[in-house]
C-alpha cells in the first residue's frame, strides 16, 4: 500500500509518499508560504528536484499542487491519486480522547476543534490540511496519528499540576507531552539495536532539535516526559526558555509593561539559545561561538547541557535504574559536542561514551557510541516520525 503523509502549519504543508511494501520514500516536499506569496519543493530520490514559486492562497491550493505533481507525466510517481491507500496526518495534539493513532471522521474534527483553546498553534493548521485531504480525497481514508498519545499511560500524579483541581476537571490543563511519534520510534530502534524486546529495557531518549523534549520509557511504555501543557515547558531550546519559575511571568509583565501575549511571545520566540547567547535559536552558531569562548554563547550551550542532564538523573531515579541512552533529532544527531558535555560525569550511573566513536558518525547514521566499560549504552539514533505515522497508518487500515 502507498500511504501519504501530511504534516500541516500555519504556512506549510510538509508531505511524503511512502511505498509501505518496502518502506521507500517514492517523494517528498514542502509547500511554504501559504496564504502569502507560496512556494513548492518537490523531490524523487534519484532525480531533479521541481521547484516553483506559485501563489498557494489556502491549504486546498497547496494540496492539490502535490496531488497533481504527484501523478504528473514529468515529476510524477504514481499513474493515479487512487493508487494512494491512505493518509497519515500528523497532529500535535489528541487531547484526553486519543490515546493512540485513529481514523479521522466527522466525529474526530469536530473533538480536534473544541480542543483549539489549549492547542492554539498546531491545531487549526492540522484541522485545514484535514479537511482539504478530505474534500480532494474523498473516498481515501485518513488517519491522525497524534504526538501526545505515546503519553496517554503517565500515571496522573505525574501529569496534574499542583494547582487548584478544577483547573484540572474543567480547564484541562495538565501535563500532555509532545514529540511521542519521535520517541516511540527511537526507542522501539533502540531495542533493535541492542536484540531486546521493548518490555525488557528501560531508555531515556532525548529529542533535541530547535524543540526538545526528554522521556522515559519504562518497558516500551512512556512513564514520564519533559513537555507538558504546552511545549514550552522542559529544557531550554532554540528560541524558548523551557521550565523557569512562574512568577516570573507576572514580574517581568510590570517590568517591562507587556501584555501578557507580548511576554508569551518574549518565553517561545525570544528565549532559549537565542535570548541566552543573542547569537541564534541555532545550536551549530552557538555552539561555534562558544569554542571561540563567546562567554554568552557558553552559558547557553553549559545551560542546555546542564538541563538535559539533570532530566535524566531524575528519570532513572523514576524508572530505578536505565539500559540505554538515546540521542535523536537534529541536535541530538549531530552534536557531538552537546553529547559529550551530557554524558560527561555520568559514569556513576554507567554512563560513559567513547570520544572516537562520538566524534566519528557518519550524518544520518545511528550508533553505539558507548565506551566498552560501560554498564548503560548510549545510542545516536536518526528519528523518523513520517515513517512511524505511515506505519500507524498502515496497520489501522489492515484493521479495517
Amino acid at each position: 500500500m502507498k500511504i501519504l503523509v501530511i504534516n500541516a502549519g500555519s504556512s506549510s504543508l510538509k508531505y511524503q509518499l511512502f511505498n509501505m511494501t518496502n518502506g521507500e520514500v517514492l517523494a517528498k516536499g514542502l509547500c511554504e508560504r501559504i496564504g502569502i506569496d507560496g512556494a513548492i519543493t518537490h523531490k524523487r530520490p534519484g532525480k531533479e528536484n521541481f521547484e516553483k514559486e506559485v501563489a498557494l492562497p489556502t491549504h486546498d491550493e497547496a494540496l492539490s499542487l502535490v496531488l497533481e505533481l504527484l501523478v504528473s507525466a514529468e515529476y510524477g510517481v504514481v499513474a493515479s491519486i487512487d493508487e494512494i491507500g491512505a493518509v497519515g496526518h500528523r497532529i500535535a495534539h489528541g487531547g484526553e480522547k486519543y490515546g493512540c493513532s485513529s481514523l479521522i471522521d466527522d466525529e474526530a474534527v469536530a473533538y480536534l476543534e473544541t480542543i483549539i483553546p489549549i492547542n492554539p498553534l498546531h491545531g487549526p493548521p492540522a484541522i485545514k490540511g484535514i479537511k482539504a485531504c478530505r474534500r480532494l480525497m474523498k473516498n481515501i481514508p485518513q488517519v491522525g496519528v497524534f504526538d501526545t498519545s505515546f503519553y496517554s499511560q503517565i500515571e496522573d500524579f505525574r501529569t496534574i499540576y499542583p494547582l487548584p483541581y478544577e483547573l484540572y476537571s474543567e480547564n484541562k490543563i495538565r501535563r500532555y507531552g509532545f514529540h511521542g511519534t519521535s520517541h516511540r520510534y527511537v526507542s522501539a530502534k533502540a531495542a533493535e539495536m541492542l536484540n531486546k524486546e521493548p518490555s525488557e529495557l528501560k531508555i531515556i531518549t532525548c529529542h533535541l532539535g530547535n524543540g526538545s523534549s526528554i522521556t522515559a520509557v519504562d518497558k516500551g511504555i512512556a512513564i514520564d516526559t519533559s513537555m507538558g501543557f504546552t511545549p514550552q515547558e522542559g529544557i531550554p531550546m532554540g528560541t524558548r526558555s523551557g521550565s523557569i519559575d512562574p512568577s516570573v511571568i507576572p514580574y517581568i509583565m510590570k517590568a517591562k509593561n507587556l501584555s501578557a501575549d507580548e511576554v508569551e511571545d518574549l518565553i517561545n520566540r525570544k528565549s532559549g539559545l537565542l535570548g541566552v547567547s543573542g547569537i541564534s535559536s541555532d545550536s551549530r552558531y552557538v555552539e561555534e561561538a562558544a569554542l571561540k569562548g563567546d562567554y554568552r554563547a557558553q552559558l547557553a550551550v553549559k545551560m542546555l547541557a546542564n538541563s538535559i542532564k539533570k532530566y535524566i538523573g531524575s528519570y532513572i531515579a523514576e524508572m530505578n535504574g536505565i539500559d540505554a541512552l538515546v540521542f535523536t533529532a537534529g541536535i541530538g544527531e549531530n552534536s557531538d559536542m552537546l553529547r559529550k558535555m551530557v554524558c560527561s560525569e555520568l559514569d556513576f550511573f554507567g554512563i560513559k561514551i567513547d570520544e572516537d566513536k562520538n566524534k566519528s558518525i557518519p550524518r544520518g547514521s545511528a550508533a553505539d557510541i558507548s565506551d566498552e566499560c560501560a554498564r548503560v549504552k548510549t545510542l545516536v539514533i536518526p528519528t523518523d516520525e513520517e515513517y512511524m505515522i505511515a506505519l500507524d497508518t498502515l496497520n489501522l487500515c489492515k484493521e479495517q
